[in-house]
């Protein structure tokens, strides 16, 4: 097991939140035009985040098994819970909690 590629697949599994993030306060807003909806900041990052994402997790691959990178990226679906608490101050539904515990508890029982 290679640790510094661990950690670079999941700093990009939080990458990958943050991309979501900016995506869904782009939707949340009002656009002057159907052009402008897609071709704004928030979405142009976004997309510029999960490609860099792309090329992190490809070469990350080379020292990471195929087995564990599934299990790094199911962070994204925790880290997406935290940052929509933090940035877009969204509340938590007992589901959503469940299901984040759920994945937390599935990837403890995995790395076990």
């Amino acid at each position: 097991m290679n640790h510094p590629f661990f950690l670079l697949m999941f700093f990009g599994t939080f990458l990958s939140a943050i991309s979501q993030i900016l995506l869904k306060q782009s939707a949340n807003q009002k656009h002057e035009s159907f052009l402008k909806e897609y071709l704004n900041w928030r979405v142009i990052t976004a997309y510029l985040i999960f490609f860099g994402v792309l090329l992190l997790n490809t070469y990350a691959y080379t020292q990471v098994d195929l087995k564990y990178g599934s299990v790094i990226d199911t962070f994204t679906y925790v880290f997406v819970l935290l940052l929509s608490v933090l940035m877009l101050h969204e509340k938590v539904s007992k589901g959503q909690l469940i299901g984040n515990l759920l994945i937390i508890v599935g990837i403890f029982v995995y790395a076990l």
